[in-house]
C-alpha cells in the first residue's frame, strides 16, 4: 500500500522562530540520491544530500484558514497584510 511520510529534524534559521521541529528541506540536487532506493550507505548519502541553507528559508504569516483540511488553494500561502496580522506570541 502507497504511504506518504514527513521526515522532520531539528528546525534552523526562521523556522526556530516557530517551532523546535521543521520539515527536512534539501537542497535540490540532492533530491535525486535522497529517493535513489539503491543508495542505503548511509556515510554515501551523507556526501551527496545536503540540507537547505538556512538562511534561505523565509517566512510570512499567512491566514488561519490553513487549519482545515477541507481549504485547499493557493490563498492558503498567499501573505496577509500586516494590517490583519493578529497579536501572535509563539513560545516554547
Amino acid at each position: 500500500m502507497p504511504g506518504c511520510e514527513i521526515l522532520t529534524e531539528p528546525a534552523r534559521g526562521v523556522a526556530k522562530e516557530i517551532h523546535s521541529r521543521m520539515p527536512l528541506a534539501l537542497e535540490a540536487e540532492s533530491l535525486e540520491p535522497w529517493l535513489d532506493p539503491h543508495l542505503t550507505d548511509s556515510k554515501t548519502i551523507r556526501q551527496l544530500v545536503h540540507h537547505l541553507p538556512a538562511d534561505t528559508l523565509t517566512q510570512w504569516p499567512v491566514s488561519t484558514r490553513v487549519n482545515r483540511p477541507g481549504n485547499d488553494d493557493v490563498s492558503l500561502i498567499e501573505p496577509l497584510s500586516a494590517e490583519s496580522w493578529p497579536l501572535i506570541r509563539y513560545s516554547r
